[in-house]
């Protein structure tokens, strides 16, 4: 692992820290180390929950290294906007609950890690914004498409086109973020929303998000047999057993997470 992704284990939380001072950007190759890193964690049995944070108090992440764009290389630019979009669709694809704790300016690509994830939450002085506009660009690693569907086209449109960054009032106000902290608490907080995660079933948990991620891509409808159909396939789990037996014998339940 490199310094510019640092990932710790406490436990069935893994709490990745973003660390390529002084902004924390992002390059193609960090990118692609978020998959190695969001594929390692899918295959650990221990793992339930991921929260993703910005070293120091200043900067979550300011999106990515535009000195990597300054050139007429197509073949570059692909590329690198082919890491952006293949590094937050995995990480949006990940098992367990991922939670970004916004603890300082997020911007274009610093933002669309934080949409990418479950649950967002931010100290209160963060700043949020998408403003790759600004600089003849677009958002590539999803934006355009995940805060669509999380704030709706309005706010979307002023984000993106008209470039507006969000203070942490608005931004809770539009359903952006979910809770603002105080200042210096956000990775605390976070892991503490982590914590509640280790009570849940984690097979539970994988079938549940991937029903209500199949809102943002088929109709409505379409999802209400498959909706039936996982609550009877979690019968063929270790979890759905031990679950209801730790419910009637009043004891905590002991997770297999098969």
């Amino acid at each position: 692992m490199s310094d510019a992704l640092i990932l710790e284990k406490k436990g069935h939380i893994a709490l990745l820290t973003l660390n390529n001072p002084p902004a924390h950007t992002w390059t193609p190759e960090s990118l692609l180390e978020l998959i190695d890193i969001v594929e390692d964690l899918n295959a650990d049995k221990d793992n339930y929950a991921l929260v993703i944070t910005g070293n120091g108090d200043k900067f979550f992440s300011a999106g990515a290294d535009l000195n990597r764009f300054d050139h007429n290389d197509k073949a570059k630019s692909f590329d690198f906007s082919n890491a952006f979009g293949r590094s937050f669709e995995t990480l949006t694809n990940y098992n367990g609950v991922s939670i970004a704790a916004i603890n300082g300016y997020a911007m274009g690509g610093g933002l669309e890690v934080a949409l990418a994830c479950d649950v967002r939450i931010a100290d209160a002085h963060a700043q949020m914004a998408l403003p790759e506009a600004a600089v003849g660009l677009l958002p590539c690693g999803l934006g355009s498409q995940h805060l669509s569907w999380l704030v709706g086209e309005q706010w979307a449109k002023r984000m993106i086109l008209l470039g507006e960054r969000l203070k942490t009032d608005k931004a809770l106000d539009i359903g952006l973020i979910s809770e603002i902290v105080g200042s210096g608490t956000v990775v605390e907080k976070a892991l503490e929303l982590a914590a509640k995660v280790e009570g849940q079933s984690p097979t539970s948990v994988r079938y549940c998000k991937e029903l209500i991620m199949a809102a943002r891509s088929q109709p409505l409808n379409s999802a209400f047999p498959i909706e039936r159909e996982q609550f009877v396939k979690l019968w063929d789990s270790e979890d759905q057993k031990e679950g209801v037996s730790a419910f009637v014998e009043k004891r905590k339940p002991e997770w297999k997470n098969r």
